[in-house]
């Protein structure tokens, strides 16, 4: 699918904090424990604080700088994130000509999506309905089934039939995935798209970009329940492939969520509903 991508622009949505990240699952039985305590102790502060006091800790409680948390979450619940990712940099940054420039890249994202490869999907997981979530909360065995995410369905995107994904033409490509949430419902009904345009820069920088399979995270991927219950899931992803982009400069590049419940536009963290990185191709 390909779009213009001087389109796209951050959205306000409301942020809908009562999903559970797999990684917080401890955490919440251990803070469920403590419960009546806490609530007796608050009780007790309440009453000595001024209202300075309290507009402090609402303050606090909106963005944490040191635990990052937002509105008592960490932001990465929500995050989103790309490959190629190399040296914990999701920075790119090479010459079409020279190989030993984007050959990193390219190993990066062929390693990244063996458990994607066709003939792993199809012997693994099922051919689910497009368009529904694929709810199994009366799954009497506890293991949930997983729906099939073939890496030929990323199309120019996928390495199949040009190994390089782009980089020896200049016309990169990159896979993002949203973080893995328990029980989570992306859009809750409403489907969640991707959009990427120039951050803080030249809109013209960024002429076009195809999405693939689509621009949209199909909700049958959705939700999800869990490492032990949930053993072959594989998370859905968007190519992205930017086919037509200025060359020898530094471009700000924004890839980010839309949809009900996203947050895409909070300024303290970049990968918030979103991913800002830097994309150079140098002739």
């Amino acid at each position: 699918m390909e779009v213009n991508a001087t389109s796209g622009g951050a959205k306000d949505h409301p942020l809908n904090y009562h999903q559970m990240p797999e990684n917080k699952n401890e955490e919440a039985a251990q803070q469920h424990g403590n419960e009546e305590e806490e609530e007796e102790e608050g009780k007790k502060e309440m009453g000595k604080k001024t209202w300075g006091d309290m507009a402090k800790d609402m303050k606090i409680f909106l963005w944490n700088p040191e635990t990052r948390r937002f509105m008592g979450r960490t932001a990465h619940s929500w995050g989103v994130m790309i490959r190629p990712h190399i040296s914990s940099s999701v920075n790119i940054a090479f010459k079409p000509a020279d190989a030993d420039s984007w050959q990193k890249y390219v190993d990066n994202l062929h390693a990244f999506l063996q458990d994607y490869d066709d003939k792993v999907q199809e012997e693994k997981n099922i051919k689910c309905n497009e368009g529904n979530y694929f709810i199994q909360d009366d799954e009497e065995s506890g293991l949930r089934k997983a729906c099939q995410f073939k890496r030929s369905a990323l199309n120019a995107c996928s390495g199949i039939d040009d190994p390089s994904f782009g980089y020896s033409t200049g016309q990169p490509c990159i896979l993002l995935k949203m973080n893995r949430i328990v029980g989570y419902k992306p859009g809750y009904g409403n489907p969640v798209t991707v959009s990427c345009n120039v951050h803080k820069g030249d809109a013209a920088d960024i002429k076009t970009v195809a999405f693939y399979p689509s621009s949209t995270f199909d909700p049958m991927y959705f939700p999800y329940y869990g490492k032990h219950t949930h053993v072959n899931y594989t998370q859905p992803l968007v190519g992205i492939h930017f086919s037509d982009v200025a060359k020898d400069k530094e471009i700000n590049v924004q890839c980010q969520l839309n949809g009900k419940g996203i947050i895409n536009n909070f300024n303290s963290d970049r990968f918030l509903g979103r991913v800002v990185f830097m994309l150079k191709i140098t002739t």
